[in-house]
């Protein structure tokens, strides 16, 4: 289970809030609550003081959670709402896709949206920098040994820059992919 999943299973289980980001000790106080309502469980001592009774039928049929030991509690507005149901109503409320699984985040995001909280519609995109020239300049990040000896390989093979260097390994890798329209793109000049 991830944190998220475990504050809900805690709240499930415990029966208040927490904001701990300590995993052990949320399944610790988990495991102590179980263990305790275990042991005042009345259908527990009725059948410590009447072993030949039958367990009680219980009254309706009860869905498990994800780890098959506790009957899931269904309660609020969105007891009965399957996943898809979940998602078609994010897209709804909030107003962009999702493609998310996670029903308690779902849950907490149409909450959110709701409430005026969070930004609703689609993202804007992001303004993207246009130099003079008409090119963009696009974000690269190495390690810096590798692009050391990026750097020293380009220049032992006699190519004029590093930006040279990517411009013909684009277009190879292009080309290999069967992308020769957009590989033309980044064709190496006559010159070289």
């Amino acid at each position: 289970m991830n944190l998220t999943e475990l504050r809900a299973r805690f709240r499930e289980v415990v029966g208040e809030e927490t904001r701990s980001p300590n995993k052990t000790y949320l399944i610790r106080r988990i495991e102590e609550s179980l263990a305790a309502k275990k042991r005042r469980s009345p259908s527990r001592r009725a059948t410590a003081t009447a072993p030949s009774a039958p367990p009680p039928a219980p009254a309706a049929p009860a869905t498990t959670s994800a780890e098959g030991t506790q009957p899931a509690r269904q309660r609020g507005r969105f007891a009965g709402m399957s996943l898809q149901q979940l998602q078609e109503k994010y897209r709804e409320v909030v107003g962009r896709p999702t493609g998310s699984s996670n029903v308690s985040y779902l849950q907490w995001k149409i909450r959110e949206a709701e409430a005026g909280r969070i930004n609703v519609g689609p993202r804007p995109e992001r303004e993207v920098k246009v130099r003079e020239d008409g090119k963009r300049v696009i974000p690269l990040s190495f390690d810096a040994e590798a692009l050391d000896a990026l750097d020293k390989a380009w220049r032992d093979a006699g190519l004029p820059s590093r930006t040279r260097f990517f411009m013909r390994a684009v277009h190879r890798e292009l080309t290999a992919m069967g992308a020769t329209q957009a590989a033309e793109h980044f064709a190496p000049k006559a010159e070289e």
